[in-house]
């Protein structure tokens, strides 16, 4: 029996839940770098291409397997060369940092900077960049498969088809559309949050084509270096949550203050008027008495 027999032996064999899944971005991307298969189908629904289009998918950015990140890296992103003319940039991120638009406009801008020096600025090559997360990126506005472009705000003119923003919210495929789940985009998210081994059998049995990326989820799960590199990462993740429930506290007790001190304030304000009309009215006071005792003394009355 050979090893890829045995990994598939194996996993079909797994039962309860997964040490890491996909929302892991270590195990994400260990997962799509050591198997093309799902690098290509997982860029064939999300980009709507047919998988016999796709002739080259290659990571520009690889990584050894177990190799260590540096613990100041929040996100492992994977940068894809797409048959040579597309760059891709692909992100798992769990944690909201509040700062995802500008973020994933920085990395798209600057891999749209790939105009080689001499060649006309014509000869760009398009780039996307591909959000998966597990977090509603607008409160007001969640979606499932989210597009944008850069067009013209009256009439929706594209300015450029080289330039695409996509972010697919993880937690959201109720919403995903019928086009969505054409694609598979949506089982690709429930893959991707998948906990037990029961739940990506599930998944498999009826999408069979899925079943390379199961087993190298299970293979990556059973790679010791791997699994303690996925350890480290979801200690950071907890630590940064920690971190921002923290400065999420700090931050409520800082308004509770500023607004216990705004309401000081308003009180010290109103008793400063009240002082300041007692005052007047003292000052009132005074100049009747002051009136009324020059009419005595006028009249010839004195104390």
């Amino acid at each position: 029996m050979n090893s890829n027999n045995i990994t598939t032996y194996k996993f079909q064999s797994a039962t309860g839940a997964l040490k890491y899944n996909l929302t892991n971005d270590y195990m994400f991307r260990m997962v799509l770098q050591k198997n093309n298969e799902t690098l290509t189908l997982l860029l064939s629904s999300v980009l709507d291409i047919p998988v016999e289009n796709i002739v080259k998918a290659e990571i520009q950015n690889p990584i050894m397997p177990g190799e260590a990140v540096d613990n100041k890296e929040f996100q492992l992103d994977i940068v894809v060369l797409l048959n040579d003319n597309t760059f891709i940039n692909l992100e798992m991120q769990v944690v909201d940092y509040n700062n995802w638009p500008e973020r994933s406009l920085s990395y798209l801008c600057r891999k749209f900077d790939n105009v080689v020096r001499g060649d006309d600025y014509i000869e760009v090559k398009p780039v996307y960049h591909i959000g998966f997360l597990d977090f509603t990126l607008f409160e007001d506005h969640p979606e499932f498969f989210a597009k944008y472009h850069i067009s013209n705000e009256k009439d929706g003119y594209q300015y450029t088809d080289k330039f695409h923003l996509y972010v697919i919210e993880l937690n959201h495929t109720e919403m995903a559309t019928e086009e969505d789940k054409k694609h598979k985009i949506d089982t690709w998210a429930k893959l991707f949050k998948a906990t037990t081994w029961e739940e990506i059998k599930m998944i498999t049995s009826t999408n069979p084509s899925m079943n390379s990326t199961a087993e190298e989820i299970f293979a990556a799960n059973s790679d010791f270096m791997i699994a303690e590199q996925c350890r480290v990462r979801e200690d950071n993740i907890i630590h940064e949550r920690r971190m921002k429930e923290a400065l999420a506290e700090k931050e409520n007790k800082i308004a509770e203050q500023a607004e216990e001190i705004s309401i000081k304030d308003d009180k010290i304000a109103e008793q400063a008027k009240e002082l300041e009309e007692q005052a007047k009215e003292l000052k009132e006071q005074a100049e009747l008495i002051a009136i009324l005792q020059k009419q005595l003394e006028e009249k010839g009355i004195k104390d």
